[in-house]
């Protein structure tokens, strides 16, 4: 038995969730999110409690059992806490500036790239190395983040790029002179 996928997903208060037939829809404070599901799972949605049960131990059913969990779980965290993640911009001159929802990074090319963010994404920029991107939904806001970090991958020589907050390069040792 799943571990994570027997456990219940609990509801917070001003959080609904209705299901209609494999589409759930989690409505909360932030927002709306909206996911098909796998049909073979099923999904009891009691008072204040969500859990899913699996029809067989084939395989198949084993891994969407926790997936299909975690899934809920995230969508109820995302419309009540939602979601950010933090990057900083390391390397001399590397900068980031907000002109109005777009974000402008100047990492050492010859023009400043900018993105855009999505429909649902919100990007803050608290100073000139720190970029945050917010939103509800835990897999886009992940995947606008891996866009901007993609901009200019952290480098093992001298460690310059734009990495996750917290997160460690590990560092190599340059040519040596004979």
């Amino acid at each position: 038995m799943s571990r994570i996928g027997k456990k219940p997903v609990e509801v917070p208060s001003g959080v609904t969730i209705t299901l209609d037939g494999t589409l759930m829809t989690v409505k909360g404070p932030k927002g709306e999110l909206k996911r098909n599901l796998h049909e073979d799972m099923k999904i009891v949605i009691e008072e204040n409690l969500v859990t899913v049960e699996r029809p067989s131990d084939n395989k198949l059913h084993r891994a969407l059992h926790g997936t299909t969990r975690s899934l809920i779980n995230n969508m109820v965290e995302g419309v009540t806490k939602g979601y950010e993640r933090g990057l900083e911009l390391i390397g001399v001159g590397y900068r980031a500036t907000k002109s109005g929802q777009k974000l402008v990074l100047n990492v050492g090319y010859s023009h400043p790239v900018e993105i855009t963010p999505e429909q649902g994404i919100e990007i803050d920029v608290p100073s000139n190395t720190k970029v945050i991107v917010k939103g509800i939904d835990k897999e886009r806001v992940g995947a606008v983040a891996s866009n901007i970090r993609s901009v200019r991958l952290p480098e093992p020589y001298k460690g310059k790029g734009i990495r996750y907050e917290g997160e460690f390069v590990r560092r190599k040792e340059g040519k040596t002179g004979k």
